[in-house]
């Protein structure tokens, strides 16, 4: 069986360069936000250069076919709304989306004409981005694009690609669709090629990278775009198939609120005295101690402090946990995960920023986690050395 390296080794279709001067980027900034994205990928910082390098290597960029299914549209409207239109602009033209059918300038015979020259130009090279669910019920024939289930489609196209993203949480694992009663039968885009027996023509796993969310958070897509550039190989993934530099700690870890949760601190419901001075949410049904995701790291948007659902008043509703987001009531308690406080707790008011960028917030909540499991060290030791006291004292009793 191939390794993912002997995946990506093929040449996979133009890259752009020096395109910074014609997107009115200036050099700082580029070193800047490529710095950033190395920090946001759990890459060691020195590994920017390579970054810049990747970004910046006249080459080939990689064909992209993005096909939708059940869904809102909502990652590809995130994706299309991010803040930073120059940066993010220049990585979107560093793929080559050959065929998406929220973008495509043509529609009918067009559309799928571009299709099926991207699939023979770049047979076995080009990345597959799904989005939204797979119907199971009655043959998939709930969702159709120009006349063909979403099992049609994937027993045409996927066997083709090098490797596939399942952006959003509907094509991670089901999303919305897959709550009870689930009558489509919708399922995520791993467990559909599994279904199916879907391979690559080779005979091997067509290998899935899940981004989940509701939407997905652009930045973790840029990101894995950008270590697939850099490395030339898919990025470590967990047991769900998630990134580990985006899903590889629980919200609960990284979230502002968590002084106060350590502290016993927690609003008891909406606009009440907790609530208006930004008190824990876990009593009103927040999600964060059981949802792996970056969103307290990152925000969402990076358009300032606090942009994201917890940072603004309303709880984590677990949207990129599979099993909880849209299977647990809103109101519904989490199971927490990790509840060891530290040795001391913080004040209750703490000066928040004016924002920063999304990388600078990764490094925060980096140090910050360091900080974390140092002070649990410590009160680990200064619980063990106050019970050998106590044992000591009682022996000389």
């Amino acid at each position: 069986m191939k390794t993912t390296g002997e995946w990506l080794e093929k040449e996979i279709g133009p890259r752009i360069s020096d395109q910074l001067d014609i997107g009115g980027i200036d050099r700082r900034s580029f070193i800047k936000f490529a710095a950033s994205m190395t920090v946001a990928m759990g890459l060691p910082v020195g590994m920017s250069g390579r970054v810049m390098a990747a970004i910046e290597e006249e080459s080939a960029r990689p064909a992209v076919i993005w096909l939708h299914f059940q869904e809102c549209t909502g990652c590809t409207e995130s994706l299309l709304r991010s803040t930073h239109p120059t940066l993010e602009t220049l990585i979107l033209d560093m793929v080559s989306l050959d065929y998406s059918e929220t973008l495509l300038a043509g529609a009918g015979h067009q559309a799928e004409a571009a299709l099926h020259e991207s699939m023979e130009r770049n047979d076995g090279r080009f990345i597959l981005v799904v989005e939204g669910s797979v119907p199971t019920a009655d043959n998939g024939n709930f969702c159709k694009v120009a006349g063909q289930t979403p099992q049609q489609m994937l027993h045409k196209i996927a066997p083709h690609a090098v490797a596939a993203i399942a952006i959003g949480s509907c094509a991670s694992w089901g999303g919305v669709q897959s709550a009870a009663p689930n009558p489509t039968g919708a399922v995520g885009l791993a467990k559909a090629l599994e279904i199916e027996g879907i391979t690559k023509t080779d005979g091997s796993a067509l290998p899935v990278i899940n981004l989940p969310g509701c939407p997905a958070s652009p930045y973790n897509f840029l990101s894995t775009v950008l270590y697939y550039l850099t490395l030339k190989q898919l990025p470590a993934l967990d047991a769900k198939g998630r990134p580990q530099f985006a899903y590889g700690r629980l919200i609960h870890e990284n979230c502002e609120r968590r002084p106060h949760y350590d502290a016993g601190r927690f609003a008891q419901e909406y606009g009440d005295e907790g609530h208006r001075k930004g008190y824990c949410l876990y009593k009103l049904g927040c999600k964060g101690p059981e949802t792996f995701a970056n969103c307290p790291a990152i925000e969402f948007g990076d358009v300032g402090g606090n942009t994201w659902p917890v940072g603004i008043g309303h709880p984590c509703f677990g949207c990129s946990e599979q099993g909880v987001g849209f299977h647990k009531a809103l109101h519904e308690q989490a199971d927490v995960t990790s509840v060891t406080p530290p040795s001391m707790f913080p004040g209750i008011f703490a000066e928040h920023g004016g924002g920063i960028s999304a990388g600078s917030a990764a490094l925060a909540g980096a140090v910050a986690g360091g900080a974390t499991v140092y002070a649990l060290g410590a009160y680990d030791k200064l619980r063990r050395a106050e019970k050998a006291e106590a044992t000591e004292a009682s022996q000389q009793d």
